[in-house]
C-alpha cells in the first residue's frame, strides 16, 4: 500500500487560522488499482471502504476494512452478486455505502446493462430502464447477500443514487426518474424517490416521490443523502426547463414521510454538468457541499427552515472542480476534498482544504495528481484528530 504524507509548509496567510500538524492529511491509493472509492469510519475507528474494480461499462464492486487507518486492508469481499452489475462510467452511477444498526454495511448502485434485473419497462419507448440495487453484508460478516432490485414503479433510472443508514434499524435509498403513472418524459418531469426500510434493509417498502414541488431533476447528476433517526436530508440538482440546473435542499423531521424543501444555490447552464454533492455532520451541525460553475461550495445547512446558512468557497482552481466530499475529525476541523480537471474519460488530481472548528480556512491544503478516468477522492477523519484520503 502506497503511503504519501502530505508536508504543508505555511507562511503568514492572512485570515487563515492556526493549523493542524503538517502531517494531518494522509494520502491513500484505493486498494487493488480501484476507483470510486466511499469511505466511511465507524464508531470503533475501523475505515470501511467501498470501490469499483473491472470494465467501467460492467464491473464490480468491492468492500474493506481497516483497523490502521488505511495502511492494511482486510481480503476484499466483492458486494455484487451477479458478476458485471456495478457501472463506473461517467463517474456518478457508481456505488454507495452506508453503516447502520450495529455498524453494518450497507450498499446500493446503479445497474449496469449487463445487469439481468432491470427496472420497469418504459411503454412510450419500449425499453427497461436500469435497476437500483441494494445489497447488505451478512451477519457473520464473510459475504454480502444476494443482491435485490429496489425499483418497482420508477422508469428510466440516471445519475447517481445515494444511500444513508442510522443506528435504529433505518435504511433509506434514494435516486431519481420518471414516474411510470406520467405521459411526460424528461429532465423537467423527473423526480426524486425514496425507498425504506425500517428493520436494517431486511426488507423495502415500495418507493414514494419524496417531493410534490415540480423542479425537474439533473439527468446524469448524483444526489445525496444523510439519517440521523427520524431527521432525514436530500440534495440534489434540479433541472427546471432544462437550463435551472439549481440545487435544493430537502428536510425531514417524520422518518422521511414527508419533506420540506428550498434552493440554496442556483446555476443556470443548458447541459448536464454530472455533478455530485456529499453530507457530513459536525456535533450537532449538518455540513453540505456540491459544485456549481465548475467550483466547489460548502455550507452548513438548517434543516428546519430548510436553507444553506453560510456558504463559502473552500478554494480557487484553474481547472475544473468536481465531487465534494467532506471529512471531519474529533477536534471538529473539517476537511474538504474533490477532483480537480477531471471529465470524460479523463483523470485528474485530488485537492483538499481544511477548515478550523470556526469555520475558517487552514494553511493546510494541497493537491495530488493520479486520480484515475471516471474517479474521485474518499476522505474520513483518522487517528489523533488527521484525515486520511483515498484517490
Amino acid at each position: 500500500m502506497l503511503m504519501i504524507v502530505v508536508v504543508v509548509i505555511v507562511g503568514l496567510l492572512t485570515g487563515a487560522s492556526p493549523h493542524p500538524p503538517p502531517d494531518s492529511v494522509v494520502l491513500r491509493r484505493v486498494p487493488r488499482g480501484g476507483i470510486q472509492p466511499e469511505a466511511v469510519r465507524d464508531s470503533a475507528g475501523r475505515i470501511h471502504l467501498l470501490y469499483f474494480s473491472g470494465e467501467p461499462s460492467a464491473g464490480d464492486l468491492h468492500y474493506v476494512r481497516s483497523s490502521d487507518d488505511g495502511a492494511t486492508f482486510t481480503k476484499p469481499l466483492r458486494v455484487n452478486s451477479e458478476a458485471g452489475s456495478a457501472i463506473a462510467t461517467g463517474t456518478i452511477r457508481g456505488g454507495q455505502l452506508a453503516l447502520g444498526r450495529g455498524g453494518r454495511p450497507h450498499v446500493a448502485w446503479n445497474g449496469s446493462g449487463k445487469a439481468g434485473v432491470t427496472g420497469p419497462r418504459d411503454d412510450t419507448t419500449g425499453r427497461a430502464g436500469a435497476q437500483m440495487f441494494y445489497s447488505r453484508l451478512n451477519p457473520e460478516g464473510t459475504a454480502f447477500e444476494p443482491q435485490r432490485g429496489l425499483i418497482q414503479r420508477t422508469l428510466n433510472l440516471d445519475g447517481g443514487g445515494a444511500i444513508a443508514a442510522d443506528t435504529t434499524g433505518n435504511v433509506y435509498v434514494a435516486w431519481h426518474g420518471d414516474d411510470g403513472r406520467s405521459a411526460v418524459r424528461g429532465e423537467a418531469s423527473r423526480i426524486v424517490w425514496l425507498a425504506r426500510s425500517s428493520n436494517n434493509g431486511r426488507t423495502f417498502h415500495p418507493e414514494i416521490p419524496v417531493w410534490k414541488q415540480s423542479t425537474g431533476t439533473c439527468g446524469c447528476c448524483a444526489l445525496e443523502l444523510f439519517a440521523d433517526g427520524r431527521h432525514v436530508s436530500v440534495m440534489y440538482r434540479a433541472a427546471g426547463g432544462g437550463t435551472e440546473r439549481d440545487v435544493y435542499f430537502l428536510a425531514s423531521s417524520d422518518g422521511a414521510r414527508t419533506f420540506r424543501g428550498a434552493r440554496i444555490h442556483p446555476w443556470k447552464v443548458n447541459a448536464c454538468p454530472m455533478t455530485s454533492m456529499a453530507f457530513a455532520r459536525s456535533g450537532s451541525r449538518l455540513l453540505g457541499a456540491w459544485e456549481t460553475e465548475g467550483k466547489i461550495f460548502l455550507s452548513e445547512l438548517d434543516p428546519r427552515q430548510p436553507r444553506a446558512v453560510r456558504i463559502v468557497e473552500p478554494a480557487a482552481s484553474p481547472a475544473p472542480m468536481k465531487h465534494p466530499r467532506i471529512a471531519v475529525s474529533s477536534k471538529r476541523e473539517v476537511l474538504v476534498v474533490w477532483a480537480e480537471g477531471t471529465g470524460w474519460s479523463r483523470g485528474g488530481s485530488a485537492a483538499w482544504q481544511v477548515f478550523d472548528a470556526k469555520g475558517q480556512r487552514t494553511g493546510v491544503n494541497g493537491r495530488a495528481p493520479g486520480v484515475p478516468v471516471w474517479s474521485f477522492p474518499a476522505a474520513v477523519p483518522g487517528r489523533d484528530g488527521r484525515f486520511v484520503v483515498f484517490y
